[in-house]
């Protein structure tokens, strides 16, 4: 069934996907996956992601991402590409800060860098966020 319908009884049928659904999925798999991989390498072990609620907090947002893809309209798609890039932003940012500090408490370099996953959720915050700019200006300029 048709969601609208024009004036000469044909049906018109809407778009599912937008211009920025692809990056929004691949944007939100990378926090997905990101989340449960190490987020700190020691020499020692690794400490991944899902060890603390901030990792949990980027995988439960996460799923957002897949949800503003499927969803027609821009500007929700946006405001989920925010809702998701947001927390994980701050939890990268924290996490990076908690190397550098272990660095400089250690007082030599390689005692503790970025995991995989640290890297992962940061690039699909990027991904996110430029997905969220690119659609916004189109949706700015088509209004």
């Amino acid at each position: 069934m048709a969601s609208t319908s024009s004036t000469s009884g044909t049906a018109v049928r809407r778009r599912v996907f937008h211009p920025g659904s692809l990056a929004m999925v691949i944007g939100g798999l990378c926090v997905l996956v990101g989340s449960v991989l190490p987020w700190i390498s020691t020499p020692l072990g690794d400490i991944p992601g899902h060890a603390s609620y901030l990792g949990w907090a980027t995988m439960a947002v996460a799923p957002l991402a897949f949800a503003g893809a499927v969803l027609p309209f821009r500007r929700v798609a946006v405001a989920h590409c925010l809702l998701v890039a947001g927390p994980t932003v701050v939890a990268g940012g924290i996490y990076v800060a908690q190397v550098v500090q272990l660095n400089v408490i250690a007082g030599a370099f390689p005692t503790a860098w970025p995991g995989m996953g640290l890297v992962m959720i940061i690039g699909g915050a990027v991904i996110l966020l430029r997905t969220a700019w690119r659609l916004r200006r189109t949706s700015a300029t088509s209004s």
